[in-house]
């Protein structure tokens, strides 16, 4: 099932993945026989996030793919309306025992990042080094519920292309307004109605909010996990982020010592969107350092 039909020019995912039930879709860049990479990106995007990472690191000569999380982009949507994050986690764990490739370096962006820190704390996934965007255990409930709020407005979808960029463009009015639109064929679709709505499963956003116990117990879990961390671990943080502020950020540092820590000041909440250039230097940075592409 999917949000309606492909727009022309929307690109083609490049492999599909057996994931835990649902299909997982993704591309990929640079050597096979380079360094896995995993690029998972957060609630809302698709793969194409990653694009310009993707690209950057491929030319570096790691092995990068970024995958479309359940119930978004390609990728399938769950039959049972499961996006919990042990889901995702085993949809992760499905596509790399598929690629054989020996311990990823994995690359998560917010939603994304929680998966990443999660299996490789809890020991479902070994790794060779972690790279969080933008997320940590200790985030701003008003920034998420702004994401929230982002996300479920328009529920009936747009009756045009004009109006999609005007949401996007009051949600992150520090980037330019695009004066082309062609951008947008590759994180909307076009329903049956005549409406164009996002390419994300609805029932993604309509599971209940947490309460107070689940929040903590939230952080209770990812905090246990990050204490676990023992890989080469990067932390990146956009300076005008409204989700991981600088506290959040030091709390994190403080349970992973041996981490390193980044702030893009200019950037917000989508990291490597709002500064492609300088996420992708400081990336290859420390992952030329600690796990080259041929070791």
């Amino acid at each position: 099932m999917s949000a309606g039909e492909r727009l022309p020019g929307a690109p083609i995912p490049m492999a599909y993945w057996d994931g835990a039930g649902v299909r997982i879709a993704g591309d990929r860049w640079g050597d096979p026989d380079g360094q896995l990479v995993i690029l998972q990106h957060g609630g809302g995007q698709t793969r194409h996030a990653w694009r310009g990472v993707g690209e950057t690191l491929g030319d570096a000569g790691y092995n990068a793919i970024a995958l479309d999380a359940r119930g978004h982009g390609d990728s399938d949507w769950a039959p049972d309306g499961n996006y919990e994050r042990d889901a995702m986690i085993d949809d992760l764990v499905c596509v790399l025992e598929q690629l054989g490739a020996g311990p990823p370096i994995l690359v998560g962006a917010s939603m994304g990042g929680n998966t990443s820190l999660a299996a490789l704390g809890e020991g479902r996934v070994e790794g060779r080094a972690l790279v969080l965007v933008d997320i940590a255990p200790r985030i701003r409930s008003s920034g998420t519920k702004k994401i929230g709020q982002f996300m479920n407005q328009r529920p009936d979808g747009f009756d045009s292309l004009e109006e999609v960029a005007d949401a996007i463009a009051n949600y992150q009015p520090h980037r330019k307004r695009p004066r082309n639109l062609d951008g947008l064929a590759k994180n909307i679709r076009l329903a049956a109605d005549g409406r164009y709505r996002w390419h994300w499963d609805p029932k993604f956003r309509q599971r209940p909010n947490m309460t107070r116990d689940e929040l903590r117990e939230r952080t209770r879990r990812l905090e246990a996990c990050a204490a676990e961390l023992t890989v080469p671990t990067l932390l990146v943080r956009g300076g005008l982020s409204d989700v991981l502020d600088e506290a959040g950020a030091q709390a994190f540092l403080a349970l992973v010592p041996h981490a390193e820590y980044v702030n893009v000041k200019d950037a917000a909440h989508m990291v490597a969107g709002d500064r492609n250039d300088i996420f992708g230097d400081r990336v290859i940075d420390f992952l030329r350092r600690t796990v080259p592409p041929h070791p």
